[in-house]
């Protein structure tokens, strides 16, 4: 069987290839998966998407008319599929439950230490050989407050590393992680945490309860001088509200792997035509922000987890069987 994978790069395609050698033929296509795509796909029992796809209900059903009856998403998120219509179409829908948490705890701290030590900055400067320090005075981490909104698989990692810088350490979840409270995290309110927290960073997944979750109420409640860092979800962060906040001069610095209008925009190059997106424009002109193309993820110990996983997935569809990565049953 010949599966049809979407939105893969150029990093990705050879671990692809030889994760299904042997087992299925696989063609790699760099286009991401949306309505004017879809009907690549006619042909294809099963299909893998990436995280930016689109996989609401007008792409479910374009996929379905071709013969598609399995989407394998490259990735944890899922807020991307309608699942209602791909049970209703009959279509079998799996996800990577799980990959290397680090690859993402690691790369938040990469922002939160980029915009605390100017680092961007910096370099720019020294392309131009000037070697001034003038603007690039940063802080210590050692002795202050990080704030970890979420507090899973990821958000522990990201604990560790705290832990280690020898900050304070508060939490918020709808439930406590143990590893957590034994390096000494205390849960709190989300209000208190803002408030108190010289770092914030966000590791929730990206639900109707959580949509927007740092809006201009939360963003009004952080430190003038604290550091903001989003690399789970951009829907979480009200970037208009953000935007203003920063106008007014407001935060040490923001770090931004994600942003809530990134589709269509992110993995691809705009370098060539004019920015549409005036949010986005305003954004990154700021001084003290640094935006990432959601490249958190990107190592080569996580992709090879997703990749393996994703075989894992197309074998359990081709067997009948489910695991904890099927959301939607064949």
């Amino acid at each position: 069987m010949e599966i049809l994978a979407f939105g893969v790069t150029a990093d990705e395609e050879p671990l692809l290839e030889r994760a299904f050698e042997g087992l299925h033929e696989v063609r790699c296509l760099d286009v991401f998966l949306s309505e004017d795509t879809a009907p690549i796909a006619a042909g294809y029992e099963v299909v893998s998407s990436s995280v930016n796809a689109d996989l609401g209900g007008r792409v479910l059903r374009i996929l379905a008319a071709g013969g598609t009856k399995m989407i394998a998403q490259r990735s944890t998120g899922f807020n991307n599929i309608d699942l209602d219509e791909a049970r209703r179409l009959g279509m079998s829908v799996s996800r990577v439950s799980y990959y290397s948490p680090y690859s993402v705890a690691e790369f938040a701290w990469t922002l939160a230490m980029a915009v605390n030590r100017r680092i961007v900055r910096a370099s720019n400067r020294t392309r131009d050989f000037d070697f001034r320090l003038n603007g690039l005075m940063g802080r210590d981490m050692h002795g202050r407050t990080v704030g970890v909104l979420g507090t899973g698989k990821i958000g522990e990692a990201f604990t560790r590393i705290a832990h280690g810088f020898g900050m304070r350490l508060l939490g918020w979840d709808v439930v406590q992680n143990a590893a957590c409270l034994e390096l000494g995290m205390k849960y709190v309110e989300k209000e208190e945490l803002l408030a108190s927290s010289d770092l914030v960073s966000l590791h929730v997944p990206l639900l109707e309860s959580t949509h927007h979750i740092i809006d201009a109420a939360a963003l009004g409640l952080m430190r003038d001088d604290a550091i903001l860092v989003n690399s789970s979800r951009g829907g979480l962060v009200d970037t208009d509200a953000l935007v203003t906040e920063l106008r007014a001069g407001r935060f040490t610095g923001v770090g931004l792997d994600v942003y809530e209008a990134e589709a269509g925009v992110f993995f691809t190059d705009k370098s060539l035509e004019a920015v549409v997106d005036d949010t986005l424009a305003r954004l990154v002109t700021f001084p003290n922000v640094v935006v990432t193309s959601h490249q958190a993820y990107y190592t080569g110990d996580a992709v090879g987890q997703i990749i393996d996983a994703t075989v894992a997935n197309v074998t359990d569809y081709l067997a009948g069987r489910r695991s904890e990565n099927t959301l939607v049953p064949s």
